[in-house]
């Protein structure tokens, strides 16, 4: 407990929620970054249909309610001493609701929902799509635009919100009629959360939110009215879009029983960018969990990418504006549960001791592809596969290939990232649940020819949030400051003598991407 001076408790914190695909959790963080106290608790995914994912609006709220009191209970502090709050969410989940009443016309629809895809098929392949393309070669031809050979080569996706608010708004007749009376508001998690936290005060996002959304455009730093129109969506359900550190209002007294000011709103990846202190242009950042998310800091200016990198904008705060270009493989945690699942292993733990323990995967070949191929590949018909089997081959074998598969993806995103934006890296940062791994974290660092740093807490998304929110009030100085207060577990040194770096790895790697281009197009092939 804090020490009290006239009545006063003069010790402060801030405090700051994650809410992910499968948990929310929540910490208090002290002026040394230390976590004084903590809860979590677990977000249950509805499947109403096959390829539906949604999530449940009350059970989110009270989830987020229920670990901003745990943690504050847990650092045995009141919530009075809690001078800021900030917000990391996961990115493209969203709903609408009654501007009056603020109860959502249908649930959560995820990131993961596949209930556009046909609409995002037909579009893409319409002669719309077509012609804009054409449009676009012509004045890259004129002007020699990357962003306009770019647009040329656009393809929309059911990651990104566009498609599936478009399927909502269709399929919701309540929806629509509010959208006529001007009472239909849309958000994703974090604008619907500073919505109820503020009793309807507040419809705000923030620059990394919008920029996730697929209806942004990031070059314009504003909605993109181009493609709303084109899609039929009302600008009017949209939320103002705000700096990510900001003062969004401060929640109802009647939810804590304080006001407490809510001063950062961040996107899950980009707040982990932030919590890592990757402030310079070329720092990078790898987020593995259950999918794995590359980002580098491309300073002030959107990378235009060809080859699938995504242009987000990273943070504004003040007049600074970040731009992130980021690549993203899919089934990352994803791969590593499957395999736990066919009794492979009993812990996680054990699997980097298990690859070690062969000195190669006797030829297997495993290409995590559950969910498709992203960046560089772009295919979303391929199939996950186990090639190279032989009567040798033992459990140690496919766990080895499995973790070795997982490094691989690392260096396709690396090699791709140094090739498009030619910004010299300047340091690399790992976190995320899989990050944990050894094994992994060594091959990577092998494969790139660079130290790869791990921090101590693997939660960096609530970090990035909570030190924005703490910049805001004057919690913490400056970056500068907060980069004396990271904390690294380890750091990994690639092998030293190898030239090129990759040598040990070169035929392996050269045999799995073999492997790769079998795996493509898979779902086409009768």
């Amino acid at each position: 407990m804090s020490s009290q001076r006239n009545g006063f408790l003069k010790e402060s914190f801030i405090l700051s929620v994650d809410v992910g695909t499968s948990s929310i959790r929540s910490h208090v963080y002290d002026r040394e970054a230390n976590i004084r106290g903590t809860c979590s608790t677990k977000v249950v995914l509805l499947y109403p249909e096959v390829g539906h994912v949604e999530m449940e609006p009350d059970m989110l709220w009270r989830g987020f309610i229920s670990v901003v009191k745990g943690a504050v209970q847990d650092a045995g502090v009141h919530m009075r001493q809690i001078s800021a709050l900030g917000i990391s969410t996961l990115r493209g989940t969203f709903t609408t609701w009654d501007r009056r009443t603020s109860v959502p016309f249908h649930n959560f629809i995820s990131w993961q929902d596949q209930r556009a895809a046909e609409l995002v098929k037909s579009w893409n392949t319409s002669c719309t799509m077509t012609a804009i393309r054409g449009v676009m070669k012509l004045v890259y031809s004129l002007t020699r635009q990357k962003r306009s050979l770019a647009a040329s080569l656009i393809v929309f996706s059911t990651q990104h919100v566009t498609f599936r608010l478009v399927w909502a708004l269709t399929h919701s007749k309540q929806a629509r009629q509010a959208i006529e009376e001007g009472n239909c508001c849309f958000g994703t998690i974090d604008t619907w959360l500073i919505y109820k936290l503020t009793k309807g005060q507040v419809h705000a996002t923030d620059y990394s939110n919008a920029s996730s959304t697929g209806l942004f455009d990031t070059y314009q730093m504003c909605w993109s009215g181009f493609l709303c129109y084109l899609v039929s969506l009302p600008m009017s359900i949209l939320p103002t879009v705000e700096s990510t550190g900001h003062d969004f209002g401060s929640t109802d007294p009647s939810i804590f029983g304080v006001a407490l000011p809510i001063k950062s709103v961040m996107a899950d990846q980009q707040a982990a960018m932030f919590g890592e202190c990757c402030f310079d242009v070329g720092d990078v950042k790898i987020t593995m969990g259950t999918g794995t998310f590359m980002d580098i800091n491309t300073g002030n200016e959107p990378h235009t990418s060809l080859a699938g990198l995504y242009p987000l904008v990273g943070w504004k705060i003040g007049s600074e504006v970040v731009y992130l270009a980021e690549g993203n493989a899919a089934d990352t945690g994803t791969a590593v549960k499957w395999a736990q699942e066919l009794d492979l292993f009993t812990d996680v733990g054990e699997t980097s001791a298990m690859a070690a323990s062969v000195s190669d995967s006797d030829g297997v070949c495993f290409v995590p592809s559950f969910s498709g191929l992203q960046a560089p590949l772009n295919d979303p018909k391929a199939c996950a596969s186990l090639m190279g089997l032989k009567p040798s081959t033992t459990k140690r074998h496919l766990v080895r290939a499995i973790l070795e598969s997982l490094s691989f993806r690392n260096k396709q995103l690396y090699d791709i990232m140094l090739r498009e934006t030619s910004i010299p890296i300047t340091k690399i940062r790992v976190d995320g649940g899989v990050s944990s791994n050894d094994f992994v974290m060594q091959l990577t660092a092998d494969l790139f020819g660079r130290k790869v740093a791990r921090p101590q807490h693997h939660d960096m998304s609530c970090l990035g949030a909570a030190f924005v929110a703490g910049l805001v009030v004057g919690f913490w100085r400056n970056q500068e400051e907060l980069k004396k207060l990271q904390c690294t577990d380890r750091v990994f040194l690639p092998k030293e003598g190898a030239s090129p770096p990759s040598r040990d790895y070169l035929q392996v790697l050269q045999t799995w991407e073999g492997a790769l281009r079998r795996s493509m197009n898979w779902y086409n092939k009768p």
